[in-house]
């Protein structure tokens, strides 16, 4: 798949965000590659150009799945949007999404690519490749071998194979050039991680290191925000976003928990045309003033009296 999500540039004193957009497989790259019958209607854009219309999208993460020929297919149809649409003013990161075996294999790929007239001015935009081999042999001294063989590489990071403490020390130290964020990964563990690649960009100030924030779907009135609070800590420049696009905003919420969050934090969130809380994205960027002002990101706590306890649950 190759997604379309949100980055955001998140330093801790800044009050805007660069938002990075996320294009799945099957999503479609412009209106009219929606199918009869599966058009929203919820006045949120579905397609990619469209959201590059409406949210002013300038950042974009692309996945392959690993399959030569038709990552090269799709890569050149959203190139083609992204210029369209953006010009020249765009960048992006692919991820590999563990779909390689070895880095040879990936550097057959992007060799391709590379030499790939319709690619060339596109490529010339990435930000840094995620994640190409699968964890159980990302780490390995073996299948990370060709990386110092190859001196015109791309920037690589790990993110599935950043488990343990001593992930991201064996990745540097293979070769790699840093790792991801997610809170769900360990609050501690990303500031570890962070502090971990400040002092080696201290010592190694030619071999620029990094730290991407990557996203599993989240959406406020909790986990969104609070990722967002630890990424700006973290000073992350980049950060992927896609629960706003995939899901309808806080629709599933009760009317207390929407309105509360339209209160606290009115720079983030506005309501949809249906009048449910979604995220206020302008020229690609999302404000995040009121959640650098809340102590874990969140401004008011919430009354969970008012869910449905999780053994009562039932999918509908």
């Amino acid at each position: 798949p190759l997604l379309l999500s949100g980055r955001v540039n998140a330093s801790a004193h800044s009050r805007a965000r660069e938002l990075l957009a996320t294009v799945g497989l099957s999503d479609p790259l412009t209106d009219q590659d929606i199918a009869r019958g599966e058009q929203l209607t919820d006045g949120l854009p579905q397609s990619l150009a469209a959201s590059i219309r409406f949210y002013g999208l300038r950042h974009f993460k692309l996945k392959v799945n690993g399959e030569p020929a038709h990552d090269a297919d799709r890569l050149r149809k959203i190139a083609q949007v992204l210029q369209t649409e953006c010009g020249g003013d765009f960048a992006f990161s692919m991820d590999g999404n563990e779909q390689f075996r070895s880095f040879a294999e990936f550097r057959q790929f992007w060799e391709t690519l590379r030499a790939d007239d319709a690619l060339k001015g596109f490529l010339a935009k990435l930000l840094f490749v995620e994640q190409p081999l699968h964890r159980s042999i990302a780490l390995n001294r073996s299948a990370a071998a060709t990386l110092a063989d190859w001196p015109e590489r791309p920037p690589f990071i790990i993110d599935e194979s950043d488990g343990e403490l001593h992930s991201l020390p064996t990745a540097l130290a293979l070769g790699y050039d840093g790792t991801s964020h997610k809170n769900c990964k360990g609050v501690i563990k990303g500031i570890a991680n962070r502090c971990l690649l400040e002092q080696r960009q201290r010592q190694q100030p030619v071999r620029p290191l990094l730290m991407s924030g990557e996203d599993l779907c989240n959406v406020g009135p909790v986990a969104l925000l609070q990722d967002l609070a630890v990424c700006a800590a973290l000073g992350i420049k980049s950060v992927e976003r896609n629960g706003h696009h995939y899901n309808a905003g806080l629709a599933e919420f009760p009317r207390a928990v929407q309105e509360e969050i339209l209160r606290s934090h009115f720079d983030l969130y506005h309501p949809s045309p249906a009048g449910w809380p979604t995220l206020t994205i302008e020229r690609g960027r999302v404000a995040l003033g009121s959640v650098n002002e809340a102590a874990f990101g969140v401004k008011s706590l919430l009354n969970t009296s008012q869910f449905t306890h999780a053994d009562a649950w039932e999918w509908e």
